[in-house]
């Protein structure tokens, strides 16, 4: 069992920025590729970005692509997600999501590669 513990999230204005860290208990967390998935009210939750073991490969969902950006340290075992000129459409919870695989699933932008979830944490975008 892998422990994913989201944080970061909160209330921001339209246009504005919030970093959201992933910390995942996993020995092997250096080694496995790692995602970003949302879940807007009344939505199914959506894929937002992805990031290989290394950090040399990531993906993004169309509809964030320009604005955030995916990272990863993996001395701290942690990934970000950096959020730059939110919209209020941004609002949602915000999962992080492991796999098993080195690189990113072909089907990455399904929820089935992802083998553990955090609790997930609230962004809310609105003035």
């Amino acid at each position: 069992q892998v422990h994913v513990v989201e944080s970061g999230g909160g209330l921001v204005q339209p246009g504005g920025s919030l970093r959201l860290s992933c910390a995942a208990s996993d020995g092997t967390f250096s080694s496995v590729a790692m995602a970003w998935f949302r879940q807007a009210p009344g939505k199914e939750r959506e894929f937002a970005a992805a990031i290989s073991w290394s950090g040399a490969n990531t993906k993004y969902a169309d509809s964030v692509k320009g604005r955030f950006t995916i990272s990863r340290d993996n001395a701290k075992g942690t990934v970000y997600l950096q959020m730059n000129s939110l919209k209020p459409e941004d609002t949602a919870v915000y999962y992080c999501a492991h796999t098993w695989e080195h690189t990113i699933p072909a089907d990455s932008e399904e929820t089935s590669p992802w083998n553990f979830w955090g609790q997930g944490t609230q962004v809310t975008v609105s003035s």
